[in-house]
């Protein structure tokens, strides 16, 4: 299955209702089982986008299709920064939510919801509630929710952000582990230049407001291992080319914050 975001443009109103563009002219695809990172400046409408393509919001020009799923609806799995689990809700019932929502039976959420806790390594956890959980471990928690519900299209929105760099690094690695047993098509914002190159299999860079698409990168790495020292000079080359497509933007929107 592919999705295709065809000439995307989200406009607003601001506060002195004067229309702003906040996307413009947005075309890509991501191709089944395929990683692909939006990168740019603050203000260039990263999450806007994610949003739309997630359905969240509507676009004021174009359309977000799914080729070969004419039948039915795809099935999302969304993470967010804000990993909003459900305080009074254990691990467990957190990660079967989207199930229950859709009516799979007891045993299915059992089964499903602790393959996928299993997974992302919170085995032993299912009756903790998210007060009891380190940062890490809630974004393990809201990462096995998004994938209990096997979605079409993971949709993860700036996720490690809040992290320490250390525990960063590790649900950095930790992800990738996980998409190479799941394949799933994913859509990963970030702010994060190294982050982009570690996890994409494109990137695609978007210029200041408007946000519109600067250049699509591919990253010629192998999926697994791109810390490596065999491949640092290579991966800095790509940091760096990314750097110089958003160096001025980065600067103008600092100045104006």
């Amino acid at each position: 299955m592919r999705i295709v975001i065809d000439n995307v443009e989200k406009r607003f109103g601001d506060a002195k209702k004067k229309e702003v563009t906040a996307l413009k002219n947005i075309n890509f695809s991501i191709e089944e089982q395929e990683f692909v990172v939006l990168v740019g400046p603050s203000g260039c409408g990263k999450s806007t986008l994610l949003n739309i393509v997630g359905g969240l919001l509507s676009p004021s020009q174009g359309e977000v299709y799914f080729e070969g799923k004419q039948d039915k609806d795809p099935t999302l799995g969304i993470v967010f920064q804000e990993i909003a689990l459900l305080p009074w809700r254990t691990v467990y019932q957190n990660v079967i939510y989207g199930l229950e929502e859709r009516g799979a039976s007891k045993k299915e959420c059992q089964e499903i919801g602790q393959h996928y806790i299993d997974m992302v390594g919170l085995t032993g956890f299912e009756k903790a509630y998210p007060k009891q959980l380190s940062g890490g471990m809630k974004q393990r928690a809201g990462i096995a929710r998004a994938l209990a519900v096997e979605p079409d299209l993971l949709l993860m929105d700036e996720p490690f952000s809040a992290l320490d760099a250390q525990t960063r690094t590790i649900m950095q690695e930790e992800l990738l582990t996980i998409w190479n047993r799941t394949k799933l098509s994913t859509l990963y914002v970030t702010h994060n230049i190294q982050e982009a190159v570690y996890l994409a299999d494109r990137v695609i860079v978007l210029s200041r407001h408007p946000g519109e698409i600067k250049e699509i990168i591919k990253i010629d790495l192998p999926r697994m291992g791109r810390d490596q020292e065999k491949y640092r000079q290579q991966f800095e080359r790509y940091s760096d080319q990314i750097w110089n497509l958003i160096r001025h933007d980065a600067q103008a929107a600092i100045k104006e914050a």
